[in-house]
């Protein structure tokens, strides 16, 4: 089965495209005018940087095998040609820095252009647009190291604007001149707010962008291949990408090798390192502190080696200096969410540990929310879908996983005569396809768990094929927006079967599709003795047995409750060219009639009171609310008095944020009693009672469809 596997639900960097080179052509700046425009210089290729010998072979490879292999089937056309000039203009110059109006106004030639040149192999677009890159970086290297020389005026009530999709680029010297003397401005306050003094800053920043210039110095055409077929290959959707050579051997390499380090997955945003993922049962997750879109902007080796800034490194390097040796330390410079003040994480460095990532369970004595006998819940933690593959090949007897290890806590929970079930998957990224839908088995009576449709088209559902089940009484599965993937398909079932209800954020993550790894020596010439990288291709997408699409809009909850989770841009709708949500037939399946429409909303009314008269939960509804409210800033204020005041304001609201998140998602404790957790027993305590009500409390066929 070619699906079969594990899949990370939160979003990645594509390997070895984080931002890599600059700098060979030099230039002396001279400020201009005012509203003079910048006059662009001679598209030269810098010394050495030319196309490679086979670069225009895997280019014409990579544009033949999309449109086949490709879920959409879409064929590489104009539309796709300006979708690929925007990612490409947007990986080199994010927040819009470096490049002018002017260039962009002279690339807007290529925007149709691209996909018929690439398919002759022409890559003159790619080496156009780097060379130009190039000597910007060089002219505002020099403006930034002239500016940090002078003086800045702290007291003056001016703004910079943040969000990139709100800026426009430079038209003259002078507006450049004064988009990066307000960006120096901000970085000198945010260092300054760190605790350095001024001297300090100007310093660490003229060894931040030299360090810039350094590294784009030292670019090669493959990274340069790299970057320019991602960007046509993203254009389809997110997760499509290329890997050059030496990307593809650090892949193997990973592969091979149990590797060690923190545990967490990095991305490369803005200039900045940013965590995609905490990976259940590693060191950062057993730590507690590091979160989903936590920017890490320095690192140290061991208790009291140096911080070393690595604000606009290349993700690969800053990886390198993360990990190490099990038992080790690194000290990680971290901004939460990317705002406030840094702290500074202490991390042991470790193997992840199957026993940390593993499904626990507990049985809670939970008293009535209106003053009724209590009821025994047996509430599971299920952090990932795992499997020991290599026990399952050689059927080991005791091999580990998912399934084994949550029928063993259900046994456990009859034998204690629990009431009801909750199943705790907002922290569940995914993991294996097979161990989804083995485990949704444990609570229906055999059935289509997925439908998976490939790229021609055909659509396939996969089965529990095991009589019986492990638990047939009430049950609630709690999820959130970082529920992705495996947890979808198992939700999403058990919504379809009207099993039982989903409880938590108002939607999953919504990533419904699958990648496979396409060695291009292999694709060319039936062997892999010649390495030309991968592509890394969406090919099938999931569909429940109801028909509906898991891709972009996630699994809904059936009782919706307040969270910081619901309003974080960490979902596939928050991804650029995101496949859209549709639907397949329906496969025949069983209705367990357990989610009556008058007892749901019955539930919701319940809850929605509870949660009203919440002190706790009002005060997240205003955290909740000013969360939302920072996120739509476009600019911050440079004046000192007033860039302090907000700091202070963000790092407290950062700090209530991560007090809240832990009371959402807990930490390696198997279950925490704090009022999100004491409202989902509440709603499950509901439901119970409402099933028994109508004697509806054991799972039983009511009719087929």
């Amino acid at each position: 089965m070619r699906i079969s596997g594990s899949w990370s639900a939160r979003r990645r960097a594509p390997v070895g495209i984080a931002l890599v080179a600059l700098l060979t052509v030099p230039f002396v700046w001279t400020a201009g005018a005012q509203d003079r425009t910048v006059a662009p210089p001679a598209a030269a290729p810098a010394a050495g940087l030319k196309q490679g010998d086979q670069d225009s072979l895997v280019s014409r490879l990579v544009m033949q095998l999309l449109p086949k292999r490709h879920i959409s089937g879409r064929k590489v056309d104009d539309e796709i040609s300006a979708r690929a000039l925007n990612n490409f203009l947007k990986s080199l110059d994010p927040m819009k820095l470096y490049f002018t109006q002017g260039d962009i106004d002279e690339f807007a030639k290529y925007k149709d252009q691209i996909d018929d040149l690439t398919l002759r192999g022409d890559l003159s677009p790619a080496y156009a647009i780097f060379t130009r890159y190039l000597v910007r970086v060089n002219e505002r290297l020099l403006l930034a190291q002239s500016l940090l020389e002078g003086d800045f005026d702290f007291t003056t009530a001016e703004t910079i604007i943040s969000d990139p999709k709100s800026t426009t680029y430079v038209r003259s010297d002078d507006e450049a001149l004064d988009r990066w003397r307000r960006q120096l401005k901000f970085n000198i306050l945010d260092l300054k707010d760190d605790g350095k003094t001024i001297d300090e800053a100007r310093d660490q920043l003229k060894r931040r962008y030299a360090r810039y210039a350094r590294r784009w110095a030292q670019t090669d055409s493959d990274e340069i291949l790299e970057l320019y077929l991602s960007s046509i290959t993203m254009a389809y959707d997110p997760h499509t990408t290329y890997m050059s050579p030496s990307s593809l051997n650090d892949f193997n390499i990973q592969m091979r090798l149990n590797l060690e380090g923190i545990g967490a997955a990095l991305r490369e945003k803005d200039g900045y390192t940013v965590v995609s993922n905490v990976i259940p049962g590693g060191a950062a997750a057993r730590d507690g502190r590091l979160g989903e879109d936590d920017h890490i902007v320095s690192v140290g080796q061991s208790l009291d080696g140096e911080m070393v800034d690595i604000v606009e490194m290349p993700l690969k390097q800053v990886v390198s200096m993360i990990r190490g040796k099990a038992g080790t330390v690194v000290r990680l410079g971290v901004k939460k969410g990317g705002a406030g003040e840094t702290e500074v994480y202490e991390i042991t460095r470790a193997q992840v540990q199957l026993e940390d990532s593993a499904a626990r369970g507990k049985v809670i004595e939970h008293p009535s929310p209106d003053g009724g006998p209590a009821l025994k819940i047996g509430y599971i933690n299920l952090p990932s879908f795992y499997l020991d593959m290599e026990g399952a090949r050689r059927n080991t007897a005791d091999f580990r996983s998912s399934t084994r290890d949550v029928r063993r806590l259900l046994d456990g929970f009859r034998a204690d005569g629990v009431d009801g079930v909750v199943l705790d998957l907002s922290r569940n990224g995914g993991g294996s396809l097979t161990e989804s839908i083995n485990l949704t088995g444990l609570f229906i009576d055999r059935g289509p768990v997925v439908q998976v449709k490939d790229s021609s088209g055909a659509v396939q559902d996969y089965a529990d094929e095991e009589a019986g089940v492990a638990w047939d009484g009430p049950l609630v599965v709690m999820t959130s927006k970082l529920s992705a993937s495996a947890s979808e398909i198992l939700a999403g079932a058990i919504k379809d079967y009207r099993r039982g209800i989903i409880v938590g954020d108002p939607t999953t993550h919504g990533k419904g599709t699958v990648q496979t790894l396409m060695d291009l020596g292999r694709e060319m010439f039936r062997h892999d003795r010649t390495n030309f990288g991968a592509l890394k291709v969406t090919l099938q997408q999931f569909y429940l047995p109801g028909g509906d699409s898991t891709q972009l809009n996630g699994v809904a909850a059936d009782v919706i409750l307040p969270s910081i989770t619901s309003v974080m841009d960490i979902s596939e709708s928050d991804l650029d060219f995101a496949l859209p949500h549709d639907r397949v037939a329906a496969v025949r399946h069983q209705d367990y009639n357990m989610v009556p429409a008058n007892l749901l909303e019955t539930l919701r009314d319940a809850s929605t009171d509870r949660v009203g008269a919440d002190k706790e939960f009002l005060d997240l509804l205003r955290r909740k609310d000013l969360y939302v409210s920072q996120k739509q800033e476009k600019t911050i204020s440079l004046l000192e008095e007033d860039f302090v005041a907000r700091r202070k304001q963000l790092d407290a609201q950062k700090e209530e944020e991560k007090e809240g998140l832990e009371e959402e998602l807990g930490n390696d404790i198997v279950y925490r009693d704090t009022y999100y957790n004491r409202e989902v027993m509440n709603i499950a305590h509901d439901y119970i009672r409402g099933l028994r009500d109508q004697n509806l409390a054991t799972a039983s066929v009511n009719g087929r469809r």
